[in-house]
């Protein structure tokens, strides 16, 4: 099996020193989380000045908060990085966590033209990936591949919903990818994200299931937009694709949310601009030899940040302690693992690397729901422990 390994030259941002990075960690000293910040090579506490990441995120100014608080240091990135892989961790020393805690987790569906035909595929084949290859075809015929022009709910657009109506080919996933609506769903519970070097979860019931590499706003109660952090939006093609009412079984599996390795607050050196113009790539490495490499640009998504955000948090939908908005899949493998016309699905022991330059990389290996760490802490035993650390 591929080894996991974590680096802080891997993990961090290529400009890291000048980035207002908030994490947390486990500190068996303490026996519970830290929040947490990078200064230098080392992670510093910064739980007695902010209790959790959601009280971070609800500051005016989140970046300058972080970095005028005063903490105490824990350790090196290093040590703490090499210390998180479930494999071989020594639990008497600190390891690195999600970098959420109450926010809410939510995700936002096809929002981008590539990822959107392969759900009108994955709904049309009702599951079956041997079927996929052909029904690609046959859709691509029909609508084209590129779609990312296309505005939704303009008049163009709902143009093209009227020719696929009359021609029997429309599908839920182009109402949502085109029309005025965007998708946005629950993902998880707040507390259940895994970190970097968790084993992420893969249902065994599913067998055509695939990463979906992401960017994640993380938004405050207000609805700014206050940083960004990156995700993997585990997705089981086969389930969802049998029924979109399956979507919580598809999505919300035990540590199938996966998100790290810090957030990234917004300042003047990393905005939402920035993140509208962040490139992230995936890797999977395989313990058969696999190899799978692909990369895009968020600047391809066919709704922009700020609009998927808003229609997340508002007047009507309201999240007391903030949310993480997952923007959705800039792309979904399709490079044959098997045999050909196969496509792409998992195996128990993938390593799956998802990175940018402005967010470093965040590194899951893929186990059985069953076989990951079971989600036992929740915001209750969060409360209790800040309690009796007198911090609250």
């Amino acid at each position: 099996m591929p080894a996991l390994s974590l680096s802080p030259s891997s993990a961090l941002p290529e400009d890291h020193a000048s980035a207002a990075l908030l994490g947390r960690l486990w500190r068996p000293d303490r026996g519970g989380p830290a929040v947490v910040t990078l200064r230098g090579d080392d992670l510093v506490d910064v739980t007695a000045a902010f209790p959790t990441s959601r009280d971070l995120c609800e500051q005016a100014n989140p970046a300058q908060a972080l970095r005028q608080a005063k903490g105490e240091t824990v350790g090196t990135l290093a040590a703490i990085l090499a210390n998180t892989p479930v494999d071989g961790r020594d639990r008497t020393k600190p390891w690195l966590l999600s970098p959420l805690d109450l926010q809410a987790v939510k995700a936002a569906g096809v929002t981008f033209a590539v990822s959107m035909l392969e759900r009108v595929i994955e709904e049309k084949a009702r599951g079956n990936p041997a079927a996929a290859a052909t029904i690609r075809e046959e859709i691509g015929k029909l609508i084209g591949d590129d779609l990312s022009k296309l505005k939704p709910g303009s008049p163009e657009a709902m143009h093209l919903k009227d020719v696929l109506i009359a021609q029997g080919a429309w599908s839920q996933y182009l109402e949502v990818g085109i029309g005025p609506d965007a998708e946005i769903f629950t993902k998880a519970p707040a507390m259940s994200t895994v970190g970097t070097g968790f084993d992420a979860g893969l249902h065994p019931a599913s067998s055509w299931n695939n990463p979906e590499p992401e960017i994640v706003l993380v938004v405050a109660s207000t609805g700014a937009i206050v940083g960004a952090t990156l995700g993997n939006d585990v997705n089981l093609r086969d389930v969802e694709g049998r029924s979109a009412l399956l979507l919580g079984k598809a999505k919300d599996n035990n540590a199938a949310a996966a998100v790290g390795p810090f957030i990234r607050l917004f300042d003047d050196a990393f905005t939402l601009d920035h993140v509208r113009r962040t490139t992230v790539t995936l890797t999977v490495e395989g313990d058969d030899g696999f190899t799978l490499e692909g990369s895009s640009s968020i600047a391809r998504i066919s709704r922009d940040p700020a609009d998927l955000a808003a229609q997340m948090i508002g007047p009507h939908h309201q999240y007391p302690d903030g949310a993480a908005l997952y923007l959705g899949t800039m792309f979904a493998p399709i490079k044959d693992r098997d045999a050909p016309g196969g496509g792409f699905t998992h195996k128990y022991g993938d390593i799956v690397t998802i990175a940018a330059p402005e967010l470093g990389s965040l590194v899951n290996r893929m186990k059985r729901t069953d076989e990951c760490e079971p989600w036992t802490y929740g915001a209750s035993h969060l409360m209790r422990h800040l309690a009796k650390q007198g911090v609250l």
